[in-house]
């Protein structure tokens, strides 16, 4: 079964930079989108950012990491890379790297997770 792998996450300073990537464990998957989450201790899970394949790409961003992070990635190699700076205390988390597998489907590919910690 495909699986989704995180890596890149590690402790960095307040106002560093990270870059997360994540690909499939073997094989490819078709995908509608991919996407980055994050939980931090005591939070829900909640959206970072996601580009979707069809329309050439079009990504989003959840409000608190705007022109802070990018995402990028290749629909045919299925990975997705979350490119982080400006990182702050608060966006200490650990990311999960997630996939929808068709258009009609919330996200249903989830991978394990990488830390990232940001100290002040």
């Amino acid at each position: 079964q495909v699986q989704l792998v995180e890596s890149g996450g590690e402790l960095v300073q307040a106002g560093g930079s990270l870059r997360l990537s994540c690909a499939t464990s073997e094989g490819t998957v078709t995908t509608y989108a991919m996407g980055w989450f994050r939980q931090a201790p005591g939070k829900e899970r909640e959206f970072v950012a996601a580009i979707t394949w069809s329309g050439g790409g079009d990504t989003y961003y959840a409000d608190s990491v705007k022109g802070r992070f990018t995402i990028s990635g290749d629909n045919a190699k299925n990975t997705v890379n979350l490119q982080m700076n400006s990182l702050k205390p608060e966006d200490t988390a650990v990311y999960y790297c997630a996939a929808r597998t068709n258009y009609y489907n919330d996200y249903d590919l989830w991978g394990q997770g990488t830390q990232v910690t940001v100290s002040s």
